[in-house]
């Protein structure tokens, strides 16, 4: 299978090293992506932050130029938020969706409207200095990047596609402290259009447990025949 890859905020395709080694070494195939404007060494228009479209469009672009092989599309955080938008265009072209303790947003949602109190600060207190940015964290790696806060006010826009099911499979950190995830982890253990895996290590699961991680996508079965809508249940 082929894996293509998108994190989560502040962050570039690196921080999925160690789980596309794994899976590697399993025969699958791997893209790590850096979004737009995350680029360690890259140019950033810091007047001109890219937004959710501009990410999704990026991601799109990376499938559609693919091959046919069978694309599993994992996201990590706000890469849910990503991965959603690419499904509801390119759906026939896709295999499987994974969100990775992340967003699941119905049309209209953001990132914004979907976290935490907690992250909610964050993002404020981050641009502060701008606006537009939101600086890094402290304690994520030295290749994180500031993050777009356009990218995480925008909302979504997704249709009501319904065409070849998709597996969909939510690997949820556990109850970490202001985790905006576990109401909903409880809402997909309940939807028979999901498989819901739990990895109790905290938000970042690729870094903090890349084996298990890689075990769980190196067993998703090809060609689900689950069916359902991409959105959760409210």
């Amino acid at each position: 299978m082929k894996f293509v890859m998108v994190p989560g905020g502040w962050q570039g395709g690196w921080a999925f090293d160690s789980v596309a080694a794994e899976l590697h070494r399993n025969g699958h195939r791997v893209e790590a992506v850096t979004l737009s404007g995350l680029e360690p060494d890259g140019p950033v228009d810091v007047d001109r932050p890219p937004n959710l479209d501009t990410h999704i469009d990026q991601v799109a672009g990376i499938i559609d130029r693919g091959d046919e092989a069978p694309v599993a599309l994992c996201g990590h955080s706000y890469g849910g938020m990503v991965i959603a938008g690419v499904a509801d265009r390119l759906g026939d072209r896709l295999d499987q969706l994974v969100f990775i303790d992340a967003y699941v947003p119905a049309d209209g949602d953001s990132c914004w409207s979907l976290t935490s109190d907690r992250f909610r600060e964050l993002f404020i207190d981050g641009a502060r200095a701008d606006g537009r940015w939101v600086a890094v964290p402290e304690g994520l790696d030295p290749r994180a990047r500031p993050h777009p806060m356009a990218s995480f006010v925008q909302s979504i826009r997704l249709g009501d596609k319904r065409g070849r099911a998709l597996g969909r499979t939510f690997i949820s950190g556990g109850a970490w402290t202001g985790s905006p995830f576990v109401d909903l982890t409880e809402r997909l253990r309940d939807d028979s259009a999901w498989r819901v895996h739990e990895i109790p290590v905290g938000h970042n699961i690729a870094r903090r447990d890349p084996h298990g991680l890689a075990a769980v996508l190196g067993a998703l079965p090809p060609g689900s025949a689950r069916r359902g809508a991409l959105t959760p249940r409210r």
